[in-house]
């Protein structure tokens, strides 16, 4: 009995994680058969049952080395094949070989991103991860489609609006700037009411406009690392500054 428990503790998770890895592969074959909207909401079911599997496994305490590498394929899948695709076919396929090597670039970069991560999450990326983490990059992709559809956005500003997203979400996974980790938050680990009602609080303001919401918010944390990263810059050149004037003082 105890190992068929066993078992079973362990295959919540993987069974999760091979969910996510089917809304990766369903979002490739709606986005070829260019219907781009289902294949948008494909990769945010994917993100949500990526976040699921982890906290499941952490919870059940079925963590395991195969889980984390299973887990890792499927991101590469469901967060960077299927959003490259997708931004391809998009608004990328026009541009000839700039455009698939746009979504190239992407993929390459989010393979690079989990390959960091893997290697430093139990040391670096804790409180903060190093690099926009690729699931917040493929839902900025798939919002950014939804909000494009939505409110039918001219070819034109849809044609410059890609190539730069791509290459700035490529440069942002692969880049040293930090993002905030909200799982190991103190807000979200001493305060579980507040923090459920603040996730319900959430869910009705995405529903009451989805499409608008989930590009603010997605475009809101995309931006959040690098504008973080400049005040923090701004600051800290300040403090060198008043060191340097006041030991000229002295």
């Amino acid at each position: 009995m105890r190992k068929r428990k066993r078992r079973s503790v362990y295959l919540l998770p993987n069974l999760l994680t091979s969910m996510s890895l089917f809304g990766g592969f369903y979002a490739m074959v709606a986005t070829l058969d260019q219907r781009f909207t289902q294949a948008s909401i494909a990769i945010f079911a994917s993100c949500i049952l990526d976040a699921l599997d982890g906290r499941v496994a952490r919870m059940t305490n079925s963590t395991s080395r195969f889980g984390v590498e299973y887990d890792s394929l499927a991101d590469v899948i469901a967060f960077g094949v299927a959003p490259g695709l997708l931004a391809y076919m998009w608004a990328l396929k026009g541009f000839g070989r700039f455009g698939w090597l746009a979504a190239f670039l992407y993929v390459a970069c989010g393979a690079l991103r989990l390959a960091r991560f893997n290697v430093q999450a139990e040391t670096v990326q804790k409180k903060h991860f190093l690099g926009l983490p690729i699931p917040a990059a493929a839902a900025t992709i798939a919002a950014s489609v939804l909000f494009f559809g939505e409110f039918h956005v001219p070819v034109e500003v849809k044609k410059v609006f890609a190539p730069i997203l791509m290459y700035a979400l490529g440069f942002l996974m692969v880049s040293a700037v930090r993002y905030s980790s909200f799982k190991e938050s103190s807000a979200f680990r001493s305060r579980h009411f507040e923090a459920v009602v603040a996730v319900i609080l959430l869910f009705v303001i995405v529903l009451i406009e989805p499409a608008v919401m989930l590009f603010a918010i997605t475009m809101a944390y995309m931006l959040s690392g690098p504008v973080f990263y400049a005040f923090k810059y701004i600051f800290r050149s300040r403090a060198v500054l008043g060191e340097a004037t006041r030991s000229k003082e002295t």
